[in-house]
This record gives structure tokens, C-alpha cells and sequence, in this order.
């Protein structure tokens, strides 16, 4: 799989500015993904499907997990998904282990788990990976 849409926009020293954002753009098969450590704010939005879900997610487990370094106590997530495979899901599920982490470390997290109001299945999905990982999450209906 060719990362070409994956970018690294700026990472500064520890000691200097700490600013960092993971962007990658959304294909047909690949969703929006932004990691902007600044506003402490992680995005996913769109369909999750791609061929390699491992190599694709890889950049962000290494984010979530670098992101406590940064000495941040606080992140929002944005979960905005239409659809995903089940490579993708076990990759999802990696990310909030990640984003457990953080919150066990003590940083204060809030996930917001948004679903196409025709869609209760995904509301459902985002329920068993809260009820998994003990992970409080907001429910919001959306019009994809």
C-alpha cells in the first residue's frame, strides 16, 4: 500500500514548540484521519476499508502512543465512520487500547462516537467497544 496521503505536518523538538499534526486525506477506501496534538484532537471520518488496515493504522497507533510524550492531559475523539471492515474494527479497536492508556496515565479523554441516525448498528458498535474497554463514550446522531 502506497502512504503517499499519509503526512507528518511539522513535529518540532521536545524542548521547543511542540506542535504536530498526522494527516492523512481520505481516499474511496481509506477514511480522514487528523491528529493535531496542538488542540489535542483526533479525527476519523468516512469508510474504512482499506487493503492493508495494519499498514494503513500503523502511523496512527505510533500517534496515540506518542502523543503522552508530549505531556498533553487532554484529547477529544472524533469517530465519524460510515462503514468499516473487520481488519479495520480490529484496528479501531488498537487505537482506543492506545487511547485507554492515555486516560489510565490520567488524561482527561472524550470520545465522540458519531453514527448515521439510520444506522443503529454502528451506535451498537460504538456501544460494544465502550462496554470492552471501559471507555466512556458520547452518542451523536449525524446525517451522513
Amino acid at each position: 500500500m502506497n502512504l503517499e496521503h499519509y503526512r507528518l505536518i511539522s513535529e518540532n523538538s521536545k524542548y521547543g514548540n511542540q506542535l504536530m499534526i498526522y494527516l492523512i486525506e481520505p481516499t474511496r477506501n481509506t477514511p480522514y484521519v487528523n491528529f493535531d496534538y496542538n488542540s489535542g484532537i483526533l479525527e476519523l471520518k468516512g469508510i474504512s476499508s482499506p487493503e492493508n488496515s495494519l499498514e494503513f493504522y500503523n502511523p496512527v497507533f505510533k500517534a496515540v502512543d506518542k502523543y503522552k510524550e508530549f505531556g498533553k492531559n487532554q484529547l477529544e475523539v472524533n469517530m465519524a465512520l460510515e462503514y468499516f471492515n473487520t481488519s479495520s474494527s480490529k484496528c479501531i479497536y488498537q487505537i482506543f487500547k492506545g487511547i485507554k492508556r492515555l486516560s489510565e496515565a490520567g488524561s482527561s479523554v472524550v470520545i465522540n462516537w458519531m453514527y448515521d441516525s439510520d444506522d443503529e448498528d454502528m451506535r451498537e458498535v460504538g456501544e460494544d467497544y465502550s462496554d470492552i474497554l471501559g471507555l466512556e463514550f458520547n452518542y451523536l446522531e449525524m446525517d451522513f
